[in-house]
């Protein structure tokens, strides 16, 4: 039924909104499954998930599939994150408008000096809370919500430091409302995000296909380039990419730019036809196996 982001800087009280959130929605009387779903749900440690770009990257990877497994129209998905990042935001309104369901975003709005104290006393309580440095660093790459912003609206604001965080906190209230509330032709202020032929579910088996698709092509090309400088420019008998995938055929030396070119076509092939036809692969076996095939035939004729 619907999709919820909380949103907030570090230690701004975002896993507070979400519990009371959750409480009031089940409160509320609502009849849909109401579920948060957040870092510590999957034991991942907050400073070693965010230590570098591709540690978050990866948490946030994870985050959105599990997302993407679980919003449905017959539930309420709570998402506890920062989600801090504007680009990841869209993304998990994409998902929301690929499954029809509404869509908010629940911002903790405090100011880092609140949010630092909040931080430090968590460290002396023994609780979970940041470093210094990854403290910090979350601060000054944190990309404000603007309600203007489809990705970001409708945007209901808490400020936590003033109000406090309880079930009947006016931001959760006002939220409450708009989700549980009965959508009809007088309902302007309702919305329920439409699906579009680049979103329906009927063409893509799952969000991450494309994901997959891209990192799996990628080390594709990885291993050719390593292939052929192990060679040193010797001919090659046939580059093996994985157990049970067919030998990519190369007669001759094949440049990079050459290969990111041939990358770009396949992915770009791929999901023009995934709007006709077949979903893209959605696992990496699939997608290296395809990509291969593409290869060996254009590496042929060239």
């Amino acid at each position: 039924m619907a999709l919820v982001v909380i949103c907030g800087q570090p230690c701004s009280g975002k896993s507070m909104a979400a519990l009371c959130l959750a409480e009031a929605l089940k409160e509320s009387g609502c009849n849909q499954t109401v579920r948060v779903i957040d870092e510590t749900s999957f034991h991942l440690d907050r400073n070693e998930s965010y230590a570098n770009m591709p540690a978050e990257k990866n948490l946030r990877g994870v985050l959105r599939s599990e997302v993407d497994r679980s919003v449905s129209k017959d539930s309420i998905i709570i998402v506890d994150s920062l989600n801090s990042i504007k680009g990841y935001r869209y993304e998990l309104w994409c998902l929301a408008r690929a499954a029809g369901i509404r869509y908010c975003v629940l911002y903790c709005d405090a100011d880092e000096t609140h949010c630092r104290k909040w931080n430090e006393e968590r460290r002396e309580k023994g609780e979970g809370a940041y470093s210094d440095k990854i403290f910090e660093d979350l601060i000054r790459r944190f990309e404000t919500p603007d309600r203007r912003n489809r990705w970001d609206s409708p945007l209901f604001e808490l400020w936590p430091h003033k109000e406090g965080i309880e079930n009947t906190t006016a931001a959760i209230v006002d939220a409450i409302s708009y989700l549980t509330k009965k959508a009809d032709s007088k309902s302007r202020d309702v919305k329920t995000l439409q699906p579009t032929i680049a979103t329906q579910n009927t063409r893509f088996s799952e969000a991450n296909s494309l994901y997959e698709l891209d990192r799996a092509t990628q080390e594709v090309i990885n291993g050719i380039v390593e292939a052929q400088s192990q060679a040193l420019g010797g001919p090659l008998n046939g580059v093996s990419v994985g157990e049970g995938l067919p030998p990519i055929n190369i007669s001759r030396a094949v440049g990079l730019p050459e290969l990111r070119r041939l990358r770009r076509t396949f992915i770009k092939l791929t999901g023009q036809t995934s709007l006709s036809g077949p979903p893209p692969p959605s696992d990496a076996d699939n997608a290296k196996r395809m990509f291969v095939d593409y290869l060996n035939r254009e590496l042929e004729t060239a």
